[in-house]
């Protein structure tokens, strides 16, 4: 299957750099693209950060992913994993005394691609962030044997980072089906055009967009600067 090769079923994995750098952004911008096709839902499996509203509690990425599916379902299974602090996955869930486990994730997941058209799947953090003792976030987008989207965070470094994760991915058997430049600080890089132009060049796969700086970080701000349509059915 070739990089522009149309998903019968478009369901996707979202990959980030760096963690801060727009995942939910871009996540958000295709489950808008995707919803103007039929029925499509966001998941993020494991998310660290929140608070707690009306004896809920929230996580602000998992609630921008559900405000911007057009499918409503059960939380449970788009947020198979909260925990309470905003710290790396494993840390949290020590301190919670649980285990994140792989296989429930996948059940999940599967459960929601039976009742969705498209399911978009928002990683944590970089490409590797620890689950636990033995296993991380690249061990999950493994088993869900997903088309990647890579989103790069254009700050010092992002060249590095965006090569060495498109290796990581590629050494998981993944097919990296694009990525996305995104301004995620508060002032445009210097030599953005460069740096751009040097991972057009390095990585094999489609530059899906590349979102400016947005004054509101926004999905439908940031869709007319994103090309999803090698992505649709």
């Amino acid at each position: 299957m070739t990089a522009t090769t149309k998903q019968q079923h478009p369901h996707y994995f979202i990959a980030g750099t760096d963690t801060e750098i727009g995942k939910t952004l871009i996540s958000c911008a295709l489950l808008l693209a995707l919803g103007r096709q039929g029925s499509a839902v966001g998941m993020k499996p494991v998310a660290a950060g929140a608070e707690c509203r009306a004896g809920v509690w929230h996580n602000e990425d998992v609630d921008l992913l559900a405000a911007h599916s057009n499918l409503a379902v059960p939380p449970a299974l788009a947020n198979p994993y909260l925990f309470r602090q905003p710290i790396a996955p494993h840390i949290a869930a020590g301190l919670e005394q649980r285990n994140i486990d792989i296989s429930h994730i996948i059940r999940c997941y599967r459960n929601l691609a039976s009742l969705a058209d498209a399911v978009v799947v928002e990683g944590v953090g970089g490409f590797r962030v620890p689950f636990n003792a033995r296993e991380d976030s690249a061990d999950l987008a493994q088993q869900l044997a997903l088309p990647v989207i890579l989103v790069v965070g254009l700050r010092l470094g992002c060249i590095s980072a965006a090569l060495l994760s498109a290796e990581a991915i590629a050494a998981r058997g993944l097919r990296l089906a694009g990525w996305v430049a995104n301004h995620a600080g508060a002032a445009e890089m210097p030599f953005a055009d460069e740096n751009c132009a040097t991972l057009v060049d390095r990585l094999d796969a489609p530059l899906l967009g590349r979102v400016p700086h947005l004054a509101q970080a926004q999905a439908a701000s940031a869709l007319p600067y994103l090309d999803f349509s090698s992505l649709l059915p």
